[in-house]
């Protein structure tokens, strides 16, 4: 039986996992459990992505679709730490931090975080604005300005609550995903060597190693850490542990299918520029020419839906990284501006960059460098933290899974230093 209690769910009495259920029944369990890691997955198909799949793609066929495979399942690990954490301590990851580390160290992790959501939402809101410059054939400037229309109105969404704007978010992540179908079916990839890119680990020399690390390194964002701990945190409360165990179970469920969608969209981003793009010689690192080379050999609706969920992606992410800034200002320091305030500020450095004419791809390519600083800051806590007995109780990590984490965070700051490195030397 669940209750109202301060505005969130309690979860009073966990049902036996023996109890015959129909599937409308379960379902009807699950629903209330499903939302957040599809707001957090959000951040895995972003502007920055589109730029790496498909110059991958282009490159080097289905050769890297493997490491897409086990970013997705690497982020999973990670997202479900994170969702974990707030489930169990009724706290955030900043918050945690906060009441942990000295003040200084809270007020230093506080402003790399806001560096590196300013850094992501450049990289999204240059994307959204791309996206609906390709879209309505409007000039760079005039995409800009409706782009920052759209994330306000998202954002107005989630002044009805966060379920609104789990609900908004999740129908426009399924928008991407259906265009990317769409687009995968028109593009006719070949199975065979498709398969043999999922399956069989290989590179072919220095450059696919580099895009792979490309890959892997933009696969953990920051700020969908911060922002998934803090939307299960209290969204339903368990009154012990065997209540806060079967809702981490639930929530697994719902990472689970939102890293599916999230990794097939992905995938699907690297497979449609191997069937078109490589089989036909053609390297693309723009998002622009690439749209361009879609309306060539796929026709003008395929580049519309290119266009479409690039917009899409951007809009939305946008929005999520807004959030994010506002959990990790509230956490680190118990702090907070107006979210418009905070939006005003943050698309201000993509829109100035809009306004001087540089080359946005770039754009792109450096904001994501920019980001690579921040990952340690984000992923040692969030291990620390939930392989802390008592901290976590009963959902303190497996002695597996903390080994398992460690590892993944080891190779995901190896190789976002090996690309800061690759860029400046």
């Amino acid at each position: 039986m669940r209750q109202k209690k301060e505005g969130y769910v309690m979860l009073n009495e966990v049902e036996s996992p023996r109890t015959h259920h129909s599937i409308s029944q379960k379902m009807k369990t699950l629903l209330p459990f499903l939302g957040p890691a599809f707001v957090a997955s959000i951040a895995y198909i972003d502007p920055g992505n589109y730029a790496t799949n498909i110059a991958a793609g282009s490159q080097f066929g289905y050769l890297l679709l493997w490491v897409i495979l086990i970013a997705n399942i690497m982020a999973g690990l990670i997202q479900t730490l994170s969702a974990k954490i707030g489930i169990a301590t009724g706290k955030n990851l900043p918050e945690i931090c906060r009441d942990r580390f000295s003040r200084k160290t809270a007020i230093f992790l506080w402003i790399q975080a806001e560096l590196m959501i300013m850094a992501t939402d450049l990289a999204e809101f240059v994307g959204a604005a791309l996206g609906i410059y390709l879209v309505f054939d409007v000039t760079l400037i005039q995409a800009a300005l409706l782009a920052a229309v759209g994330s306000f109105a998202i954002l107005e969404v989630q002044r009805r609550g966060y379920r609104p704007l789990e609900t908004v978010i999740t129908g426009m992540l399924l928008v991407v995903a259906l265009a990317f179908a769409i687009q995968t079916f028109s593009a006719q990839p070949e199975m065979k060597p498709l398969l043999s890119g999922l399956l069989i680990p290989r590179f072919d020399g220095t450059e696919s190693i580099l895009l792979a690390a490309g890959i892997l390194g933009a696969t953990v964002m920051p700020h969908a850490i911060y922002l998934h701990s803090a939307l299960t945190q209290r969204r339903i409360i368990g009154k012990d542990t065997v209540a806060r165990k079967r809702i981490m179970k639930f929530e697994r469920i719902d990472v689970m299918i939102a890293m599916i969608f999230a990794g097939a969209i992905n995938a699907s981003m690297l497979i449609i520029a191997a069937a078109v793009f490589y089989k036909n010689g053609i390297i693309v690192n723009d998002l622009e020419i690439a749209h361009q080379q879609f309306d060539s050999f796929l026709g003008s609706p395929i580049a519309m839906l290119f266009g479409i969920g690039l917009m899409v992606a951007g809009l939305s992410s946008a929005s999520v990284g807004t959030l994010a800034g506002d959990v990790v200002m509230q956490g680190y320091i118990q702090k907070h501006i107006p979210i418009y305030v905070r939006r005003l500020i943050t698309m201000t450095p993509p829109l100035l960059l809009i306004l001087s004419g540089v080359n946005l791809s770039n754009a792109l390519v450096w904001s994501q460098v920019v980001l690579s600083f921040g990952i340690a800051f984000a992923l040692v806590p969030l291990l620390l933290f939930t392989s802390n007995k008592q901290l976590m109780g009963g959902l303190v990590n497996h002695r597996f899974t903390t080994w398992i984490g460690w590892g993944i965070t080891a190779i995901v700051i190896a190789l976002n230093l090996f690309l800061i490195l690759q860029t400046f030397v």
